[in-house]
């Protein structure tokens, strides 16, 4: 049954202080989300070794006084971008960020800079890049230190491989020309679904994924090395719909429509994020080295509570229809642009390493996201829905016209 919904009812769950270490609470004291009348009980850190990390958890040696002893350094740091997916958008905003804190950048992005790829968000946005004194190249990761031309570098970010075929050679170039640290992105879709939300660093991975090929090699072959693991993601620039998706159904005036109960939980960072987290890894290396981060903001989001808050952004109504994507013939990874589970990491790492803090505020971000998603006009583009009206008819919804 098709429900209005109002924005204010929408359920944002905030991990626990940061203060209280993994080390200094019982077993016992974990999150659990086996009934959904529980959801608002924010109680929870518990002990986890990195049971399928590569290396040892360095947390408890790791004083504040070495966070921030080597900050003032300058580096100069190689960034190998993507060139399409959601986490381009992670590339531009820390090539940005380090050069504000004046060290030397270069982004490589992977392919041909006259490709249409290079037309779209964020590479048509590469100007800002430069101007603040940036380099920016293309080219073939297999070819990395030809691309850029025998120049030497601090810091490698490898911010495109999904397998070992792909990041070996980066790897392999970043060890023979004398790199001081190496870090990866990596994806918290390699966690195995558990009973007890959320994934935290040590939980259990799915062995034979790629990323986690690709963490195993770079932990025996670096002596600095690090692995950051990010979900969902808004901020300008981003190529790959997530709040776009609902306002698209919004002001639209059309159902939005949601699999299974509503009550998923999920994690949604601002980019913003993700860049300062890596940010305090480049400036920190000793204490980032050898270390797994959940790339991650602190706070969690229901399905439900998503559509919500982007219909308070835009300052509208939402009409939520939950349906069975099994019994509407539909295949939910097509029609939903998030996981029909609960899929929710914590930042705990970085945050009892790094001193990191979570600055995403989902009720205030989208309404920044929803004035760029106005000003480009594509609430005025023509739009089809052909498979939101296939859900809406199995459920007897009328489909808009």
């Amino acid at each position: 049954m098709a429900t209005l919904a109002s924005s204010s009812s929408s359920l944002l769950l905030s991990s626990p202080p940061s203060k209280l270490t993994q080390a200094s609470l019982p077993p016992s004291l974990r999150l659990s989300f086996s009934s959904y009348s529980h959801l608002s009980s924010l109680v929870s850190i518990s002990p986890s070794s990195f049971l399928a990390c590569p290396a040892r958890s360095r947390r408890s040696s790791v004083s504040a006084s070495t966070v921030k002893a080597s900050a003032a350094e300058k580096k100069k740091v190689l960034i190998v971008n993507t060139n399409s997916g959601g986490h381009a958008v992670i590339g531009f905003y820390l090539a940005k960020e380090l050069l504000g804190s004046g060290h030397e950048i270069t982004i490589m992005t992977v392919g041909d800079e006259n490709s249409d790829k290079m037309k779209k968000p964020p590479f048509n946005r590469f100007n800002e890049i430069v101007s603040a004194g940036g380099k920016t190249v293309w080219g073939d990761p297999a070819e990395v230190g030809n691309v850029v031309g025998g120049v030497t570098f601090d810091v490698v970010l490898d911010n495109n491989g999904k397998n070992l075929d792909a990041v070996r050679p980066v790897a392999d170039w970043a060890k023979s020309s004398g790199v001081k640290q190496f870090l990866f992105i990596s994806s918290a879709g390699i966690y195995k679904p558990a009973d007890e939300p959320p994934h935290v660093e040590g939980d259990v991975v799915k062995p034979d994924a790629g990323h986690v090929q690709v963490e195993k090699y770079i932990s025996e072959n670096f002596s600095n090395w690090a692995s950051f693991r990010p979900q969902y993601m808004i901020g300008s620039g981003n190529n790959k719909d997530c709040e776009e998706w609902f306002f698209d159904r919004i002001v639209r005036k059309r159902p939005v429509p949601i699999p299974g109960s509503g009550m998923q939980l999920t994690n949604i960072a601002h980019v913003r994020d993700l860049s300062s987290m890596l940010t305090l890894a480049v400036e920190n290396p000793e204490a980032a080295s050898s270390n797994i981060f959940n790339l991650v903001s602190d706070r969690a989001v229901t399905l439900d509570g998503m559509a919500k808050l982007c219909a308070q952004a835009a300052g509208l109504p939402v009409e939520i229809v939950h349906y069975d994507p099994k019994a509407a013939g539909i295949d939910a990874k097509k029609a939903f642009p998030f996981r029909n589970m609960h899929f929710y990491a914590e930042p705990r790492a970085a945050k009892d390493i790094l001193g990191w803090r979570s600055t995403t505020n989902l009720p205030e971000d989208l309404k920044e996201r929803f004035e760029e998603y106005v000003k480009i006009g594509r609430d005025k583009k023509a739009m089809q829905f052909e498979i939101d009206d296939k859900i809406l008819e199995s459920l007897k919804v009328p489909v808009p016209v």
